[in-house]
């Protein structure tokens, strides 16, 4: 359904309009000469990004069109005035594809396309067509299409108003319904249907979750930025060979490996998918299930592009989405990648007034400082594992299995009353999650 036609649709003209709210919003706490400087900078990482999603996609960029507005324009969101310049620019370059930096109503989409003569995407539009190139797991393609789907059902009417018409004629006259109602209601039992089986991928999730707790192996989850550099990372910490790229969400499919540690612990790896400024709710939506490896995570490696100008707005980007899931309470350390590009800079370890660790900087793609950021790991798990004594009654038996599913048993006795008296080493995490369970209190 969404395969593109081979050899169509490729030839684009690229439309980037600067609202100066927007910059605004990221140097309003910065004097003036600074903020205007960085409103430049984070304008032309806006444009660069856009251009590297255009190339990721596989388009082929023939003219960039910029502008500044005050705020959208109601019909061509535009404007009048750049439409017929983007008009003369599809005449003159032959374009088939007009790509849009912004987020477009399904009117404005309408609106354009009916001036323009030619196919009109917006930002939202474009990441979809990515990941769904990008897609190789079964799951992979069932969050793509999901997202598609729920993007598409706003936009039916764009290429197919000929079908508002009821059916008629010998043998097609129905009970009244339009062919574009039929559309929509099949594309909502579609995803129904879809809803259904990413349902299942969640809990079989959930149960290989609990299959590593069980284990005792806790989860490490890198985040980041698209393109910040977590495959190669990923690499060189788990020795595999994940497809790495220099293109925005090159890795889409998570993938998980063990990983051992310093002072003999192990750990989870897993890497997810980039963010980026403005991801569409579609897709947050429809990789909840693949998301979820973050927010239950025990601890996120928050990979950041060190040579960036943008980085500390890459951080914001990506601590909003963690914010989304559930996830922005889970402990971060900072990595800085990429130190190789910077010339003052070198493999290190950052730590705060406590003495805990809060950024690695280290170079994947060099393979230094792989050996800090495992310490650093390795240190965060040795400080995180708690002792506790407890004292089980007797006719409190059903605690004696659910301790030895969820914690270590390092010692155990009984009294003359015949309890149970314990001592477990665990996580503070899983004894935070332990607390939380009806009647464990009684046992403190």
């Amino acid at each position: 359904m969404f395969d593109r036609p081979v050899g169509t649709g490729e030839r684009a003209l690229l439309v980037h309009i600067d609202f100066p709210t927007v910059m605004n919003h990221y140097s309003e706490t910065m004097n003036s000469e600074t903020s205007l400087q960085k409103s430049a900078s984070l304008r032309e990482e806006a444009q660069s990004e856009f251009y590297d999603l255009a190339l990721s996609a596989g388009a082929e960029p023939l003219a960039f069109i910029k502008g500044k507005r005050v705020k959208p324009e109601p019909k061509y969101f535009i404007g009048t005035g750049k439409a017929q310049e983007v008009k003369d620019a599809v005449d003159l370059h032959q374009a088939d594809l007009v790509l849009v930096n912004h987020q477009l109503s399904p009117a404005q989409e309408r609106n354009l396309e009916i001036m323009l003569q030619c196919r009109v995407l917006d930002r939202t539009g474009l990441i979809l067509d990515i990941f769904a190139q990008r897609a190789r797991s079964h799951e992979g393609k069932l969050q793509v299409e999901l997202a598609q789907l729920s993007h598409m059902t706003t936009r039916l009417v764009r290429g197919w108003t000929h079908l508002e018409r009821q059916k008629g004629g010998i043998g097609l006259r129905g009970p009244g319904e339009t062919q574009l109602e039929t559309d929509r209601r099949l594309l909502g039992m579609r995803i129904k249907q879809l809803n259904k089986r990413l349902g299942k991928v969640r809990k079989q999730r959930e149960q290989s979750r609990r299959s590593r707790q069980r284990a005792e192996l806790p989860t490490v989850s890198l985040v980041g930025y698209t393109n910040a550099g977590k495959s190669s990372l990923f690499n060189q910490l788990t020795e595999s060979s994940v497809y790495v790229e220099n293109k925005l969400f090159a890795t889409l499919d998570p993938t998980l490996r063990r990983v051992e540690l310093p002072k003999n612990l192990s750990m989870v790896l897993a890497d997810t998918v980039g963010f980026i400024s403005n991801l569409p709710h579609d897709l947050v939506d429809a990789f909840h299930a693949t998301l979820l490896e973050t927010r239950e995570a025990d601890l996120l490696l928050h990979v950041i592009d060190a040579h960036t100008d943008n980085r500390d707005m890459h951080i914001a980007e990506v601590n909003s989405v963690l914010k989304q899931v559930g996830a922005e309470n889970t402990p971060q350390i900072l990595v800085y990648n990429k130190v190789d590009l910077l010339s003052e800079q070198q493999a290190r370890i950052e730590r705060d007034n406590s003495g805990n660790v809060l950024r690695v900087w280290l170079s994947a793609v060099e393979n230094t400082g792989m050996d800090l950021l495992l310490e650093s790991v390795a240190e965060f798990f040795s400080k995180e594992r708690v002792q506790k004594q407890l004292k089980v009654p007797a006719k409190a038996g059903q605690w004696r299995a659910i301790l030895y599913s969820y914690v270590d048993i390092l010692d155990e006795q009984y009294n003359e009353q015949g309890d149970w008296l314990v001592t477990i080493e665990t996580t503070s995490r899983d004894f935070d999650n332990l607390l939380k369970k009806e009647g464990f209190s009684e046992l403190l």
